[in-house]
């Protein structure tokens, strides 16, 4: 179960090899992303962050990351998003698929996306688990495409059925990571397809671990800036 790392891989990025390993096994064995896919992912977290850093190593054409928070997706367009998008605001009264349907056809025409044909979004990966996300994603997805579940959110969710039977499309869940993952998650950052280094946003000494853990919950420190990942160093 263990799994050497190159002497060109240092420890930091070594200690990101795990969630690194979800993304791997979400959008290269699960989706079987390659050359030339257009994929959306919601979600711009540690998580939905790899998630685009893989998709991008593999060849992906389009890769759309949707957020609530514009500092996330803004991080995302400079790390390995090619296109942002802020969903709208709920109208009072609008149920979840009212509004996820709405947030679709609004992010297709914002980002000049066709439904059908080239171009069109052939996988979705969900890093966020929230329900309204999940909606907008099978919604989003051409014929034929693949949506792959992989944040965790509520145990029971709404799905809208009719979009996953008439476009046949393809739901598959993913738990963490198996076999072959570490292996290519190693070997994508070893030949510089996937820069670990720029998620690492805030490093803390060990005897810091309670306050780290504290800023990661909050999601920002107390300057404001943006919690992406953090690192503790080992014990001295």
């Amino acid at each position: 179960m263990l799994h050497p790392i190159p002497d060109d891989v240092s420890d930091e990025d070594g200690a990101m090899m795990e969630p690194l390993s979800v993304a791997v096994h979400s959008v290269s064995k699960l989706a079987k992303c390659k050359s030339g896919d257009n994929i959306v992912i919601f979600g711009a977290g540690p998580v939905g962050l790899l998630c685009m850093a893989v998709a991008k190593a593999l060849g992906a054409a389009r890769v759309v990351a949707v957020d609530i928070q514009q500092e996330r997706l803004n991080f995302a367009k400079s790390y390995a998003a090619t296109d942002v998008f802020l969903p709208p605001k709920k109208n009072d009264g609008e149920d979840t698929e009212a509004y996820a349907e709405r947030i679709s056809t609004e992010l297709l025409s914002a980002l000049d996306i066709p439904t059908i044909g080239p171009g069109a979004l052939n996988i979705c990966v969900d890093a966020s688990g929230a329900a309204v996300c999940i909606a907008t994603g099978l919604h989003l997805l051409k014929p034929d495409g693949t949506f792959v579940q992989v944040g965790m959110g509520e145990p029971t969710v709404p799905v809208p059925m009719f979009a996953i039977l008439a476009k046949q499309l393809r739901v598959l869940g993913s738990f963490r990571y198996g076999q072959g993952d570490y292996q290519l998650a190693i070997s994508l950052v070893s030949r510089g397809l996937v820069d670990l280094k720029p998620l690492v946003t805030h490093r803390y000494k060990f005897q810091d671990a309670r306050q780290a853990f504290d800023v990661t919950k909050a999601g920002k420190d107390k300057d404001g800036k943006t919690v992406i990942k953090v690192i503790i160093d080992p014990p001295q």
